[in-house]
């Protein structure tokens, strides 16, 4: 995965409160887009109900929604590459 960098390329740091930023389980997502951006509906089944409830919204802009597509699926390209060898693919 690539470091976050900010707009003159310089190395960003990251902090969590891990008290207070909860990791939110998904298994769904629905996604909305208009020529200004797109807002992800991040969602969560109840149960073995039909139900599903909004546990976050992401909105971003049609530029920054490419900019995570590309990197996401570069992510997920590397990690099927640890699964599938056992090694670790280095950038």
């Amino acid at each position: 995965m690539t470091e976050p960098t900010n707009q003159k390329n310089q190395p960003v740091q990251i902090s969590v409160n891990l008290d207070t930023t909860p990791v939110l389980y998904t298994d769904n997502v629905n996604m909305t887009v208009n020529p200004n951006g797109v807002v992800l509906d991040i969602m969560q089944r109840l149960g073995p109900t039909n139900q599903v409830r909004i546990v976050s919204r992401i909105g971003m802009s049609r530029e920054h929604a490419k900019k995570f597509l590309d990197k996401l699926g570069k992510l997920l390209l590397k990690s099927e590459g640890v699964v599938v060898t056992g090694e670790k693919i280095i950038n």
